[in-house]
């Protein structure tokens, strides 16, 4: 046997030994490598951990995507919720104080039951978890799951498990676990859009998360592995099963004893969708959802009227509807629910419409009523006839601005003619048109054209609705100014500039480019009712971030004295004709007991029916026709008779009151209806009128035979102002016995010249 070469020998321990030294280089560099790696980890873990707070929970409560909670005042002034907004994700933060006793043990027990002892990390549930999932996932501590719902960070990546770790350590090191269970409580998705347990316990069992008990919150617990698999409305016996397994858990981990167990196995779940479920008829005492899947016209109005207001505070139109959807915010309504709830059911089932024969549920007549009081409060408000069938749609009482045919004299020539001084209750005014554009207009009621010799008084004119008169009242006044009275004074944005300021037919008669909606109208003749000061409309009284201390937004709405207290009551007496009047144009739309001012309105062709009115209570506007051009062919006026039906159940049971007169510079005197002075010793022929005191008429003398004389007993110029020379030359109008009532004016206004 031939031995080997000791120089072959050699060469392979050469080779072994550089081998060798390789491995070792390798394994010290890898050694190496992982000491300044895991020194580096450490270094980046001890920093993290005990470093600044990563996580605010505050910021995270007040900014993250929360319900909207609309409030309205019950009979006791206090707050309730009227509506819920939000977006994708409904959550309404509640304190674990005020939660079920069972809601946090449930959680606990079946998601983390070491959540008491870990510093934010079950290392045992979480190196298990690594090696089945690669690092991808991991037992999950409530912590852990927390900061995932605030993050939203969901990834299946070593790097994003790796942050939440430290996260949830460094959260923990800031935070007890009372503060951390809460959050999670409020934060955890429990499927159907629900974020937290509060607004999840409304869902699916119509109460308050206060009130469940031990089988319920295990049942809300048993949705987080899986929301759709274990929904509760959708799959409630995928939901039992879990609820079972969480009390069983409960159960073994000493949580609950083996009687409670029992009892919440037995216990029924009544889920929301379920036949034995009973709606609670009262919830007024209980902050609770009313998450209406179509609000009503009032709630739409508040939404648009905040988003508005936001904007003008600064924010962008895309800043302020996710506050509304998002923000948590919490509004305070204006809304009256026995008025709003009132005038809903008129609406909604039609109650005293005309009948109407067609084809689709699109082709009907549509109406729209705003109801105020007389401080800007909108009490109430409905944009459309029939069942609501979507959310934010088309509001009439506050988009469609409508021509208002008659119903603008009031605002356009009456009310400016009064507290300029120009008119007074009795003067005559030549009942014959103007000539505008080579002809003769306008005409009354069924072409009437009235006569060069025909005098009438305001308050009858009025009354009976004549366009003539206000025609001539216009150019006695001139445009300027019945054009400044409808857009400064009684604020009426809607006009056109360019071509009604110009038009005797848009201020004479109604007969406006722009039109004037619902809310405009009835806020303009509120100053007839309140001593003659203007309001703007509001629908909430302030709105706060969710905690319900930092307000937002806050409406105290100051009045703004537009005419004078004398002119806005003799206005308020004047229109009360037009209900008493056996020739009113509104004497059958009268509330039922209560004292009405009123004017009705009528547009060419019969487009557009109106009723401005107010009572000692409120004030209200109603508008009647169609979304597009075509003839009422209804008797009388519906919109009057919508007035009547609504405001006589409002009025029911409250007491009978007066208006306040707000001053004492008025008078009520009889007036000479001949001429339309104050009586004097030879009038024959007589009626009452109310005057300011600041511009009496004279004392007519023309009875007698000699010249008419002022209150002071001085000799008046027929050519006063107040009374017309045709009025004292030509006294052919009224007599006692007013001139003989034929129907009502249902369509007073003259076709536009």
């Amino acid at each position: 046997m031939r031995k080997k070469s000791p120089v072959r020998n050699s060469k392979n321990h050469k080779k072994i030994n550089k081998s060798l030294l390789a491995v070792l280089a390798v394994l010290f560099t890898g050694f190496l490598t992982c000491v300044i790696i895991g020194s580096y980890v450490l270094f980046d873990v001890i920093r993290t951990v005990n470093g600044d707070r990563l996580i605010d929970l505050e910021f995270y409560k007040q900014n993250q995507d929360q319900t909207t909670i609309i409030y309205a005042n019950d009979a006791e002034n206090n707050p309730v919720e009227l509506a819920r907004l939000h977006g994708a994700q409904n959550r309404v933060w509640v304190s674990k104080d005020n939660m079920s006793e069972w809601m946090g043990k449930a959680f606990v027990s079946l998601e983390d039951k070491r959540f008491e002892k870990h510093d934010g990390v079950d290392w045992v549930r979480t190196i298990l978890g690594v090696a089945k999932s690669k690092f991808k996932q991991g037992g999950s501590t409530i912590t852990q799951q927390l900061i995932k719902n605030l993050t939203g960070e969901n990834g299946r990546t070593v790097n994003r498990k790796y942050n939440e770790i430290l996260s949830a350590m460094n959260l923990e090191k800031y935070y007890d676990k009372d503060v951390i269970l809460e959050a999670y409580l409020n934060t955890v998705y429990l499927s159907h859009g629900c974020y937290g347990v509060k607004t999840a316990a409304e869902t699916y069992f119509g109460k308050d998360v206060s009130e469940l008990n031990l089988a319920e919150c295990a049942s809300l617990a048993a949705i987080t592995q899986s929301p759709g698999e274990y929904d509760p409305l959708w799959n409630p016996e995928n939901n039992k099963v879990r609820q079972e397994y969480c009390l069983r858990s409960m159960l073994e981990q000493k949580v609950i004893t083996q009687e409670q167990y029992d009892e919440a196995v037995a216990y029924e779940l009544i889920f929301t969708n379920s036949e034995k479920y009973v709606e609670k008829e009262d919830n007024s005492d209980k902050d609770t959802a009313v998450d209406n899947e179509i609000q009503s016209y009032y709630v739409d109005y508040v939404i648009s009227s905040v988003i508005k207001d936001l904007k003008a505070a600064g924010y962008s139109h895309y800043e302020a509807t996710k506050m509304i959807y998002s923000g948590g915010l919490r509004i305070y309504s204006a809304v009256d629910t026995k008025v709003q709830d009132i005038l809903e059911d008129v609406y909604v089932h039609r109650t005293n419409f005309p009948s109407e024969r067609v084809s689709s549920v699109e082709d009907q007549a549509q109406s729209a009523m705003t109801i105020m009081d007389y401080s800007g409060r909108v009490v109430a408000i409905v944009g459309g006839a029939g069942e609501k069938t979507e959310n934010r749609s088309n509001n009439r009482a506050v988009s469609a601005a409508r021509q208002p045919g008659s119903s603008i004299k009031p605002l356009s020539v009456y009310a400016p003619g009064i507290e300029e001084n120009y008119i007074t209750w009795s003067s005559k005014i030549k009942n014959y048109g103007i000539t505008w554009k080579g002809k003769i207009w306008p005409t009354n009621y069924g072409g009437d054209p009235g006569s060069p010799n025909s005098f009438l008084t305001v308050q009858y004119a009025l009354a009976i609705s004549y366009n003539t008169v206000p025609a001539q009242l216009l150019m006695m006044m001139g445009f300027k100014t019945s054009y400044s009275y409808l857009t400064e004074k009684f604020h009426i944005s809607t006009l056109n500039p360019d071509i009604d300021s110009q038009a005797p037919s848009a201020m004479a008669t109604g007969g406006t480019n722009g039109g004037i909606t619902t809310l405009e109208m009835a806020a303009a003749y509120a100053s007839f009712g309140n001593g003659g000061k203007y309001y703007k409309p509001y629908c909430y009284y302030k709105v706060t971030d969710s905690t319900g201390e930092n307000v937002i937004l806050q409406n105290n709405p100051e009045g703004e004295q537009i005419i004078s207290p004398e002119s806005a009551y003799v206005m308020n007496e004047l229109m009360r004709t037009v209900v008493t009047s056996s020739y009113g144009t509104g004497r059958n739309y009268g509330v039922k007991g209560f004292t009405t001012y009123m004017k009705t309105g009528t547009t060419t062709d019969n487009f557009d029916k109106w009723c401005c009115a107010g009572t000692p209570y409120y004030v209200a506007a109603v508008w009647f026709g169609y979304d597009y051009n075509k003839e009422i062919k209804a008797s009388g006026n519906p919109a009057g008779l919508i007035y009547k039906t609504v405001m006589d159940r409002v009025h029911k049971g409250l007491a009978v009151k007066s208006f306040e007169q707000y001053t004492d510079q008025v008078v009520q005197k009889a007036y000479c209806t001949s001429s339309g002075l104050l009586a004097g010793s030879g009038c024959t022929s007589k009626a009452m009128g109310w005057y300011k005191l600041s511009n009496l008429p004279g004392v007519c003398a023309s009875c007698n035979g000699a010249p008419p004389v002022s209150e002071n007993n001085e000799t008046t110029s027929a050519s006063n102002p107040e009374t017309p020379t045709e009025s004292t030359t030509a006294p052919v109008a009224e007599t006692t016995t007013q001139p003989p009532a034929t129907e009502p004016p249902a369509n007073p206004e003259t076709p536009a010249a």
